[in-house]
């Protein structure tokens, strides 16, 4: 089965190395200390100590494995050349023509889509619609409420 490349802008690459470097060494070691301490209490067949650090090593491990999997695929998001069209990376104002509010996005690989920062994914709704579309333009989004429309004010890089 092919792996789906996963796409990164430098500033997301830099945190999920740090994290996977955190699970390898840090959170690791101290999971591992904790198994070491749940043993020297005895008897392991009723310590709950040690199960629960079994599970946490359990986590941490497929942690690491998630995070290696997804780094082995990975793909940089590069500045776009045309300055006016919307592209990964991409900081865009978009007016709401229903309701007349302003909205700025940043579009992002959806490894790194976090609505509550406004930073959306390039395969959500609002960021298939807008990619590669220019200042000016107008862009129609269907949702299972309807179709949203939205004018695309500025985007910068």
């Amino acid at each position: 089965m092919e792996q789906k490349q996963v796409l990164l802008t430098p500033e997301g690459l830099k945190k999920y190395e740090e994290e996977l470097e955190y699970y390898e060494n840090e959170k690791r070691h101290e999971v591992a200390e904790r198994i070491k301490i749940a043993i020297s209490f005895g008897d392991i067949s009723e310590n709950s100590e040690y199960e629960d650090a079994k599970n946490e090593q359990a986590f941490v491990e497929g942690k690491i494995a998630e995070l290696k999997k997804k780094l082995t695929n990975v793909k940089i998001i590069e500045d776009n050349v045309n300055e006016n069209e919307v592209g990964i990376g991409s900081k865009v104002l978009l007016e709401d023509l229903e309701f007349h509010e302003q909205r700025e996005y940043t579009i992002v690989g959806s490894m790194e889509a976090d609505p509550s920062k406004n930073k959306i994914s390039n395969e959500s709704p609002v960021g298939r619609a807008i990619l590669g579309n220019k200042i000016g333009n107008t862009v129609k989004v269907p949702t299972p409420e309807g179709v949203l429309k939205y004018k695309i004010l500025g985007v910068m890089h």
